[in-house]
């Protein structure tokens, strides 16, 4: 395992933290340390902590903000971004086609909405955990991992119990079949529609404060999210 023999106290963190921080579980951050993605090493104690230099650079190589670290041991600094008055939105998508259409939507009908993407799964992981939006967008064919072992993963962590998910995809209802398991209860959007029908869905979200929680029933949340880098 690519771990090292000393680190200063203040950069590094535990992999409690860092998978606060990147928004997983805690084995998928000790597979990332033993893949040598993350720099790490051991207390005289055997506890793991790993270098927050390595995290902000795994981030930035999957073009996501790595800006989180100084919040971690700072809970009510976090409080105070997320009870921001702009609304979170988080849209997983690789088409740069569908990123531009669901961004000029948004900025239509919804110009109060802060819009993020993310361009893959594994980076749409971390942004969730980071930005905790208000709505997320996800596609079904993604890379790095497909949206629906995503949306199950986040269903998972109660940290998102308060954000609504909204499905979008270019597979037909019989194409869809296979990710049944993740889509019950998710509304879906077939993306020749997106137009007609993301914005009143987003507004409804918005507007409802008692839409089922996405680990509960799949439409996860309140409010919505920041803009498309």
């Amino acid at each position: 395992m690519p771990e090292t023999t000393s680190l200063n106290p203040e950069d590094d963190c535990s992999t409690l933290e860092v998978a606060r921080w990147l928004g997983m579980a805690v084995r998928s951050v000790q597979l990332m340390v033993d893949r040598g993605e993350l720099e790490a090493w051991k207390t005289p104690g055997g506890h793991r902590r790993i270098a927050r230099a390595s995290v902000e650079r795994w981030l930035r190589s999957r073009g996501a903000p790595s800006s989180a670290p100084e919040t971690l041991s700072k809970p009510a600094a976090q409080a105070a971004i997320r009870t921001g008055n702009a609304p979170r939105v988080l849209l997983i998508e690789d088409s740069a086609y569908f990123q531009n259409l669901v961004g000029l939507l948004v900025q239509e009908h919804l110009p109060q909405v802060e819009l993020h993407v993310a361009q893959d799964g594994i980076v749409g992981l971390a942004m969730c955990g980071q930005l905790q939006p208000q709505v997320l967008i996800v596609d079904i064919l993604l890379p790095g991992i497909d949206g629906a072992t995503l949306i199950t993963s986040l269903r998972s962590q109660p940290q998102f119990a308060n954000s609504q998910l909204i499905v979008i995809t270019s597979l037909n209802e019989e194409q869809r079949a296979p990710y049944a398991f993740a889509l019950r209860d998710v509304p879906v959007i077939h993306k020749p529609r997106l137009a007609l029908e993301l914005p009143e869905l987003l507004k409804n979200f918005l507007s409802s404060a008692r839409v089922p929680p996405l680990h509960a029933k799949g439409a996860a949340g309140s409010a919505l999210p920041a803009s498309i880098p």
